[in-house]
């Protein structure tokens, strides 16, 4: 983890913001984010808002955020329709018909880009884009999937394996590009997180020559953030948990570590190490003999907690090979009671 003595909000200009898990989690907003997003906009940084769901067009997502209190606005979404537009776009020419095994999102990304989004197998497709939608048709599936067997260009929105549910992870377009894959022996060209084009898309769209990438997931936005050399903020409100941070290993590791989006407004302290504890303000984190990580100190800040948590364990996962036992502490939740291990 690296340290600044400005807000992560002064020293970035840009910060490119995953949607579930950080901004809300399911149909509710994340407890504070709007006011911490307001915050950091009165420090000079601009907020994208980044998401690898191709299903909506980015004004039904600003619409989503503002109902929420998040301060939105259309040319604030990015999606990765958008990115899966722009690299057809740079295979096809203006006009051209480009097969949809997807919904509105792509349709309405490949329009503004002068392509034209089309479901007819017939129609003498260039190219074939792919996404999550709810609606989506077998028989769509299944004609643009002969169109990649027989040779035409394919980009994937994304590969997620899951979506949330209100009935928990349901199965995600990664499912759909694995059957499309299996069936036409064809990979796709990759939109989305952890590829590059999503971010270097917003970047384009937003400006910012400092960017900060801010998600909940190791293997989406850390690691994609890391693979298009730009610094990340992991918040821990969203997928990845305790288990999950101790285990990283270094190309899932995040720039910065926050309970939540607060950690934008503030300074980020490195934690050091002292007589074989890693310590940052009143938290201490040590490994035992057996492997056991323990955690005393506080209260304080969240922040500060996980800090010293991560790194704790990836020192000895990088020391040993072996990743630390977390089952004796409970991990605290953002802006509430810290627990102590």
């Amino acid at each position: 983890m690296e340290e600044s003595r400005q807000s992560l909000a002064s020293a970035y200009d840009l910060a490119m913001l995953d949607l579930d898990g950080v901004v809300y989690v399911g149909a509710d907003a994340v407890p504070g984010v709007a006011e911490h997003l307001r915050q950091a906009a009165a420090a000079g940084m601009a907020l994208a808002y980044v998401t690898n769901n191709a299903s909506r067009p980015p004004g039904d997502v600003a619409a989503h955020l503002r109902r929420l209190g998040v301060p939105a606005q259309t040319s604030d979404v990015v999606t990765s329709a958008q990115a899966a537009a722009r690299l057809v776009s740079e295979r096809c020419q203006p006009g051209d018909q480009v097969f949809v095994i997807g919904g509105a999102g792509l349709f309405r990304a490949l329009e503004e880009l002068g392509l034209v989004g089309t479901q007819e197998v017939e129609a003498g497709a260039a190219a074939v884009v792919s996404g999550y939608a709810p609606d989506l048709a077998w028989q769509t599936v299944v004609e643009g999937s002969v169109l990649i067997r027989s040779g035409v260009p394919w980009v994937a929105s994304n590969t997620d394996r899951t979506i949330p549910t209100r009935y928990g992870p349901g199965p995600g377009a990664g499912v759909l590009v694995g059957a499309i894959s299996g069936y036409s022996e064809v990979h796709p060209v990759v939109a989305g997180k952890p590829e590059p084009p999503l971010f270097l898309e917003t970047q384009r769209r937003c400006g910012g020559r400092r960017p900060l990438v801010v998600g909940d997931r190791l293997d989406t936005d850390i690691e994609g953030a890391t693979r298009a050399g730009f610094d990340s903020l992991l918040v821990m409100t969203g997928v990845t948990g305790l288990t999950e941070l101790a285990r990283a290993t270094p190309a899932l590791r995040p720039t910065y570590v926050g309970a939540d989006l607060a950690a934008l407004c503030r300074p980020a302290v490195s934690p050091q190490q002292t007589d074989g504890r890693w310590v940052q303000g009143r938290w201490s984190a040590a490994v035992d003999g057996e492997g056991n990580l323990t955690v005393t100190g506080g209260p304080d800040e969240a922040d500060g907690w996980w800090q010293v948590v991560a790194a704790a364990a990836w020192a000895h996962l990088d020391a040993t090979g072996r990743p630390v036992d977390t089952r004796r502490l409970v991990a605290p939740e953002a802006g509430g009671d810290l627990a102590r291990g």
